[in-house]
């Protein structure tokens, strides 16, 4: 999915007036880096869709607003959150580097833990991360020290579940244990849930056990 192009006078509408944060690719036609870096872009964005925007400023077209924002090389990358820069990264970087300038802005579900946030539970040894997968693919790779209870058996071992400790549910993308927590919760019963699921927690290279 190829992302949209922008015009310098587009940009106060699509950029700063955002109700959702915005990465800004400034990039030129004749970098290579800028070229390598489109699929791993793209595929940001797809992950986003919903929870982010994503632009591409032509540097050579835009050099009023390049000079405004100090920028001297492409690509440079730089969020926007409510009308204001928020981070900048700039070269040949990784796909999960860019996904940090957008985290702290991005909109949450109720009960959702960031890949930093659960990493950080888990050194306090404060929270239990309970695998919903199935067994074969729980025993290929998990989250250190995870337990795995199949997500069609959760609610039938909810003694089990909380006996484990404080649990953390983790799927494969996060969406499949986000509505469990949410059934969960109409039940009055609280249980969080790993916001992108374990390939999030991959793509953030957190620590797995195989």
């Amino acid at each position: 999915m190829a992302l949209p192009l922008i015009a310098e006078a587009e940009f106060e509408s699509r950029v700063l007036r955002s109700e959702l944060p915005v990465l800004v690719d400034f990039f030129a036609e004749w970098s290579a880096p800028c070229k390598q870096m489109n699929p791993e872009l793209e595929a940001l964005s797809i992950e986003l869709q919903g929870k982010a925007e994503f632009v591409k400023v032509d540097f050579d077209r835009a050099q009023r607003l390049a000079s405004m924002l100090r920028i001297q090389s492409v690509p440079t990358y730089i969020a926007f959150f409510q009308g204001r820069p928020v981070g900048a990264e700039q070269g040949v970087v990784s796909r999960a580097r860019l996904r940090t300038l957008l985290e702290p802005y991005l909109p949450r579900a109720e009960g959702a833990i960031r890949s930093l946030e659960l990493a950080e539970l888990l050194k306090q040894r404060a929270v239990v991360p309970i695998d919903t997968r199935d067994p074969s693919s729980f025993g290929r790779a998990r989250i250190p020290g995870a337990k795995n209870i199949p997500l069609e058996e959760i609610e039938t071992r909810l003694a089990e579940l909380h006996m484990a400790g404080q649990p953390v549910l983790y799927c494969r993308s996060g969406d499949r244990s986000k509505e469990l927590t949410e059934k969960l919760a109409q039940d009055g019963i609280g249980v969080p849930f790993l916001e992108g699921g374990f390939l999030t927690w991959e793509a953030d290279m957190m620590p797995i056990e195989r």
